[in-house]
């Protein structure tokens, strides 16, 4: 099914397709005459006196061939709200093999900034579907007809939500392809090919990557027959050399655990331990689609764990990128490996503001915050914030959780610098975060999203359907035009 969106940019008084109308938190349609038949004003009018007006949206059934749709604008709506009413709108009324729409954007209220670009956003997120190897197509499509002059989206505006929907559409996508598929090689060929949308791109082969003593990242990727890289994609939207804010993403595009094999139960979810560096490539696609007035880069490791007679075992010790050294006890504790290296390499190459990472990194947050709250590790106050505020506006929430240097004893090894598990057992997620804080190297401004819990739904979400939910594409591209652009 699609979802296409026109903008007529005149008023129509009556329809015989299908309608939707904008109304107060009383469902009052004394204003809505003008675009109802006397017949049908006072139908609607009849039935509201035994509707259940609490809800946000009521669908009223004219005749076998139209709908009158009517939506209740609160009070003291946030810009999720609006979102998560044009989800509701998605989920209530595609019916029909082919259906039309036209929505009066004159009815809508001028109290809440851009209401209708919010509303439509929500609409087409909540619409995503995976149905690539599906056989049998849903050709089906939902047209949206927008008319009426005076709160339509400006260009502007659809332009930048039409970028973001991209972004995390892309993000998705890569989530949601099957391990055989997505490998490292492939991954690698597809962020090439972003260079169509302005962006630069450098891919680090093996070779290179030797060359450059990136062993920890190395390590993860030898048990399989496929490639392992190092992906930068870099956007310049500001014509100075202003330092660039910077993304980190972990990209092991299957993991069996390794010799530290996981359960059998479950594991082809592990394609999706991927998902933090589709985020970061779904927010640099976004960026340079909108044009936005910022200098970034997007750093993503992308390696595939898998179990082979040249596989790293545990108790094998490597040596970072950094110069520091790691004994790898738990080979299923590989995202910190890979981020390790890319991390350390960000950081000394472009020198950035700050560096957000984010991975799909531990079990642990799971238990901690289920599938509600990403958790954020952070070196710095302000960052924190400003990256929490942003996940509340776009409702990708997050829970700062702590870091400490008491924790460092916990990933201490005898053998080396460090190890990468902690076997005394609790604060695994903490411990992690603990473990990549140590390649943070000259006190730059860090935070690390865990995000195992927020990038994949079973049952889905406000806005997404269920499977992969692209989180993190919208909070960062939030955090970039509120506090960076």
């Amino acid at each position: 099914m699609s979802i296409k969106v026109n903008y007529l940019k005149k008023t129509i008084s009556k329809f015989s397709s299908n309608l939707v109308l904008f109304c107060n938190d009383k469902f009052n349609i004394s204003n809505l005459k003008k675009n109802l038949s006397n017949n049908e004003f006072n139908y609607i009018n009849d039935l509201l006196k035994s509707s259940d007006l609490k809800k946000n949206l009521l669908v009223f059934e004219v005749n076998s061939k139209k709908k009158i749709v009517l939506i209740s604008i609160k009070n003291n709506l946030r810009i999720s709200d609006i979102e998560n009413l044009g989800a509701e709108f998605y989920v209530r009324v595609n019916y029909g093999k082919n259906s039309e729409y036209f929505l009066n954007s004159d009815s809508v209220n001028g109290k809440y900034k851009n209401f209708l670009g919010h509303f439509l956003h929500g609409l087409k997120l909540k619409s995503y579907e995976f149905k690539k190897y599906k056989t049998k197509k849903d050709s089906r499509i939902i047209t949206i007809n927008v008319i009426g002059g005076k709160n339509a989206p400006s260009s502007f505006n659809q332009l930048k939500f039409k970028a973001i929907e991209e972004g995390t559409f892309y993000a998705r996508d890569l989530v949601s392809e099957p391990g055989n598929i997505l490998h490292p090689d492939e991954y690698a060929k597809r962020l090439a090919s972003l260079r169509k949308d302005g962006l630069k791109i450098n891919v680090y082969d093996q070779k290179k990557l030797k060359k450059l003593g990136m062993n920890a990242l190395l390590g993860v990727g030898m048990g399989s027959i496929r490639g392992s890289y190092l992906v930068t994609m870099e956007w310049n939207g500001v014509k100075n050399n202003s330092k660039p804010v910077a993304f980190v993403g972990k990209g092991v595009t299957f993991d069996t655990g390794g010799y530290s094999l996981k359960p059998a139960r479950f594991m082809e979810d592990m394609t999706y331990d991927m998902a933090g560096s589709a985020a970061v490539v779904g927010l640099m696609k976004s960026l340079a689609l909108r044009k936005a007035k910022v200098n970034a880069v997007g750093v993503v490791g992308l390696v595939e764990n898998m179990v082979s007679g040249v596989a790293q075992r545990p108790g094998d010790i490597v040596k970072s990128y950094s110069g520091k050294t790691i004994e790898v006890l738990n080979t299923d504790a590989e995202g910190r490996l890979v981020l390790a290296d890319a991390l350390t390499f960000t950081e000394r190459k472009y020198k950035p503001k700050f560096i957000v990472d984010l991975a799909t990194l531990t079990g642990a947050i799971i238990v901690c915050l289920g599938s509600e709250y990403a958790g954020l590790f952070s070196n710095d106050d302000k960052l924190s914030r400003q990256i929490i505020d942003a996940g509340e506006k776009v409702e990708e929430k997050l829970w700062r959780m702590p870091l400490h240097k008491n924790y460092d004893k916990l990933m201490n090894s005898k053998n080396a610098d460090m190890q990468n598990i902690n076997y005394v057992g609790g604060a695994g997620s903490t411990t992690a975060a603990q473990f990549l804080q140590r390649f943070i190297l000259n006190k730059t401004p860090w935070a690390h999203l865990d995000i195992a819990g927020m990038a994949f739904s079973k049952y889905g979400g406000a806005l997404n359907s269920g499977g992969a939910t692209g989180f993190g594409v919208r909070l960062l591209n939030q955090l970039i035009e509120e506090n960076y652009e």
